[in-house]
This record gives C-alpha cells, structure tokens and sequence, in this order.
C-alpha cells in the first residue's frame, strides 16, 4: 500500500509540489494543511484538513509529509512547529520523475525536485530545499538547508551555498564559489566570485548591493 502523506499548504507552490508527489508516486496525499483556509474546503483536488493542531489529534493516522511553502524562513518555521507538535513526524522527499539524481547525490528529508532539475555526483542537498524546473547543481556542492533555486538556476562544480539563501531564476554560479547564509543572488545574475551572508546581490558579474535580514521577504 501506498504511504498517506499530508502536505503543509495551499498556494501556488503547493500546486507544483503536489503534481510532484502525484508524479513521483511514492505516497498519497491524504489532505492538505493550510492555517488561512477554512477546514473542510477543496483545495487542488484535495481537502483542507485544518492547520498544525490537526496533527495533534491525528498522529496516529498521518505522521508524514512535506511542507509546501516557497519561502525559506517560513518553511522553516512550519518544520519547527510540526516537530514541537510531533517530534516523531517524517519528512519525505518528492522527486519528479524526470529529475535525474547522479550517483553518490543525497538529498535531504523534506526537499523537493520538480521537473527537469539535476543533481550531479556527489552532491548534497540538505533538508527542506526546493529546486524548480530544470534547475541545476553540479558534482560536489554542499547545499544547506531551507534553500531554494529558482527555474534554471545552476551551479558549476564544488560551490557550497548556506543555510536559507536563495538562487533566483536564471543565475550562474561558477565553480568553487561560496554563497553565505541567508542571501538572496538576483534572477539572471553570473557568480563570478563567492559572495557573504545575509547579503543581496545581483548582477554580470554579481556584486553584493546591499545587507539583508534573517527572514527577510525575497517573494
């Protein structure tokens, strides 16, 4: 039988996250948890089963799942508050059949991999991230956790990028760069040289244009 899963959720991401799991095949959604939308409703072919105080009741008959959240800090705070809830929760991983995933790549519990993102050897990808379609991370990166890349967003080999940081849509990375903690590159910046934590950059080539804060909207 397959695993019964619930996914944290119910926006625009949580679509794309959704077609994920239903494409890869390993679990099925039992419902949806989404603290702004009335329990009971139908969200994306699926039922609105409340909100984290759902799991309390119900760890017994669902104690698995994903966060489908885009943003890195709040997906961070929803992890949080499922684990004081349910310290024994799993959270799986959804890979989209059409990823490809090299030899020696670990991913870590709760990422994502949508259509056409690559993995290459060695690499690995740490908890909760999200890489979008055809997003690519080449042979032997060390990605944190809570990190997102954007649609074609790539990696030459050997970068390391921190904890919360963000990769937007159509920027480069060459090898060997280190991006901080809790920075945000712009969409279709080159990443020439490694860029600091808690930063903004963008540009050819990126240059860091000004401080961020932890938790800091980038969407």
């Amino acid at each position: 039988m397959i695993d019964p899963i619930i996914v944290y959720g119910a926006g625009g991401h949580a679509k794309a996250v959704i077609d994920t799991i239903e494409k890869d095949g390993r679990y099925r959604i039992a419902g949806l948890l989404d603290g702004y939308k009335p329990a009971g409703t139908s969200f994306y072919g699926y039922e609105i089963l409340g909100d984290e105080a759902w799991l309390a009741a119900n760890a017994d008959r669902v104690s698995s799942g994903i966060i489908a959240i885009g943003d890195n800090w709040k997906r961070a705070n929803i992890a949080d508050a499922i684990r004081t809830i349910n310290p024994q929760f799993h959270f799986v991983t959804a890979i989209h059949p059409t990823a490809s995933v090299a030899r020696g790549a670990a991913i870590g519990a709760g990422s994502v991999l949508m259509a056409g993102a690559i993995i290459n050897s060695d690499t690995i990808i740490g908890e909760h991230n999200v890489l979008y379609t055809h997003a690519s991370v080449d042979h032997d990166c060390n990605v944190g956790r809570f990190v997102t890349f954007a649609p074609k967003a790539a990696t030459g080999g050997n970068v390391s990028i921190g904890d919360y940081s963000v990769v937007s849509m159509g920027a480069n990375i060459i090898h060997g760069q280190t991006i901080g903690e809790h920075s945000v590159i712009g969409a279709g910046s080159t990443v020439l040289t490694s860029i600091a934590s808690h930063v903004v950059a963008y540009g050819t080539p990126a240059k860091v244009i000004r401080n961020r804060e932890a938790g800091e909207r980038y969407l």
